[in-house]
C-alpha cells in the first residue's frame, strides 16, 4: 500500500519542520465584535442579561481565559454592551491581568456570597425581574446557589446566544482550523509511515504526540486514538489496544489545539493486503461520507445531511437506524473552540445550515466482532455551499492519494 509503513519514528521526527506560528490568533477587535453580535441578539431576543462562566464561553466573548474552579468566576454582559467581571476579591489583580476586554471587576471575600453579589449587580443595572440566560456550561452549584438566593429570576439557557454567535465561525477562525487541520492531516500521514507489524498503539500514540510538538504545537496532541483490528469496531477505543499485525484495519483519529481551535481527523486502512470484505466496507464508507458532503447545502438541516448518510448506508444492507453493521452514532459534530459544539450532525437537529457552520462528517461504519471503518473530514459552509478543510481518503490501496 503506498504511504504505509517502510519509515521510522526518528526519520519521520526529524523531517518535520514547525509551521504553527505562520497563522495569528485571534485579536481583540474580534472578541469585541462578538460582545457586539451577542448584544445585538439579546436586544431582539429581550435578554437583560447574560451571565458567562469561567471558561469557554467566558473566552470567546471577552478573551479572558480563565480555568473553571469550585469558586464562581464569570462575567455579566448586558444588552447595551456593559461587561462585569466577578471574582474572589484575591483574584481581582490577576483578573485585570489577564482582561482583554475592558469591564468593572465586582470581588467577594471568601466567607461572602458571590450569588448574592450577582443578583445585586443585576439590581444595580435595572434589571429588577425576568429571565436571566445563563451560560450552559455554568455549573450547578453555581446555578443552584444563585437560584436558592433569588426569588425574582428565572434562569434559562443561555444557548441561543452564545451558540448563535460560536456557530457561525469568522475567517480568521476558519483560518486557525485549517491551519491545525492541515497540520494533524500531515502528522497522520507520518504516523502511517512508522507502521510495522508488532508496533504498539501507544507507540504511535506517542508519535502522534510528539509530531504535533515538532510542528510547533506545544500541548501536542488534543488527543489521540490508535486502534488495531477488532479494536477499531469501537469507536472511541478499548481500555487495553492490541499491536498490529499483518493485514489488520488501522484507525488513527486525533487532532491538536491551536490558538485554542481544534482540529479532528480520522484516517482508516488496511496495513497489507486488505480483504473482500474490508474493502466493501471501506468503500460504502467513503460513499457515505461523500453523500453527507452533498446533502450539507445551504438551507438544508443538519438532519437531512445525518438522514443522507443512512439512506447510503441502508442501500448496502446496512442499519437501520443505529444497528450494525451499520452507523452506530451521528453523523457529525460541530467543532471550534470545543472538539464538539453546535451543530450536531444528527436527525433530531434541525438547525438550518448557513455560512460560517464547521462540523465533521464521519459517518463510521461497525462490523461487530471484526473492524470499523471511520472516514472523518471536517466541513466548512460557504455561501456557495459545503467545503473541505481536507481532502477525504482516495482509496484503500492509496489511502492519501500519493
Amino acid at each position: 500500500m503506498k504511504g504505509i509503513g517502510g519509515s521510522t519514528i526518528e526519520a519521520e521526527l526529524n523531517a518535520i519542520q514547525p509551521i504553527a506560528h505562520l497563522v495569528q490568533p485571534i485579536q481583540k477587535e474580534e472578541f469585541q465584535q462578538r460582545i457586539d453580535k451577542a448584544c445585538k441578539l439579546m436586544q431582539e431576543q429581550s435578554v437583560p442579561a447574560m451571565y458567562l462562566h469561567a471558561g469557554t464561553n467566558l473566552y470567546y466573548f471577552t478573551g479572558m481565559k480563565w480555568n473553571a474552579s469550585e469558586r464562581m468566576v464569570g462575567a455579566v454582559l448586558f444588552p447595551n454592551g456593559k461587561l462585569i467581571f466577578i471574582a474572589p476579591e484575591f483574584e481581582k489583580g490577576t483578573i485585570f491581568d489577564f482582561m482583554l476586554i475592558e469591564g468593572k471587576v465586582r470581588c467577594w471575600e471568601e466567607h461572602e456570597s458571590p450569588y448574592e453579589l450577582f443578583v445585586v449587580i443585576l439590581k444595580e443595572n435595572g434589571v429588577e425581574v425576568g429571565a436571566v440566560s445563563m451560560d450552559e456550561s455554568t455549573p450547578f452549584f453555581v446555578f443552584d446557589g444563585i437560584r436558592n438566593c433569588q426569588n425574582d429570576y428565572q434562569l434559562v439557557n443561555a444557548k441561543p446566544i452564545t451558540a448563535g454567535c460560536r456557530m457561525i465561525k469568522s475567517d480568521a477562525e476558519i483560518a486557525i482550523m485549517q491551519h491545525a487541520m492541515n497540520i494533524t492531516l500531515e502528522v497522520q500521514k507520518a504516523a502511517a509511515r512508522i507502521l510495522r507489524v508488532g508496533i504498539s498503539a501507544k507507540e504511535v500514540t506517542d508519535f502522534i504526540h510528539n509530531a504535533h510538538v515538532k510542528y510547533g504545537i506545544p500541548t501536542g496532541s488534543y488527543f489521540c486514538i490508535v486502534l488495531f483490528g477488532v479494536d477499531s469496531s469501537f469507536p472511541h477505543g478499548v481500555k487495553t489496544p492490541k499491536d498490529l499485525e499483518e493485514n489488520e484495519v488501522v484507525l488513527l483519529d486525533t487532532g491538536c489545539l491551536l490558538h485554542d481551535y481544534i482540529s479532528d481527523i480520522t484516517r482508516t486502512f488496511v496495513y497489507g493486503k486488505a480483504n473482500e470484505e474490508q474493502t466493501r466496507i471501506w468503500n460504502i464508507e467513503k460513499e457515505t461520507q461523500q453523500a453527507a458532503f452533498n446533502a450539507a447545502q445551504i438551507g438544508n438541516t443538519c438532519a437531512d445531511v445525518d438522514n443522507a448518510s443512512r439512506i447510503v448506508l441502508e442501500s448496502h444492507g446496512l442499519g437501520p437506524d443505529y444497528k450494525l453493521p451499520g452507523l452506530p452514532h451521528r453523523t457529525g459534530h460541530g467543532i471550534g473552540l470545543g472538539i464538539h459544539e453546535w451543530p450536531y450532525i444528527v436527525r433530531n437537529d434541525k438547525t438550518v445550515l448557513e455560512p460560517g457552520m464547521t462540523f465533521s462528517n464521519e459517518p463510521m461504519i461497525c462490523v461487530p466482532g471484526k473492524f470499523g471503518i471511520r472516514h472523518e473530514d471536517h466541513i466548512y459552509m460557504t455561501e456557495n455551499g459545503p467545503k473541505w478543510f481536507t481532502e477525504p481518503m482516495h482509496s484503500i490501496d492509496n489511502p492519501f492519494g500519493i
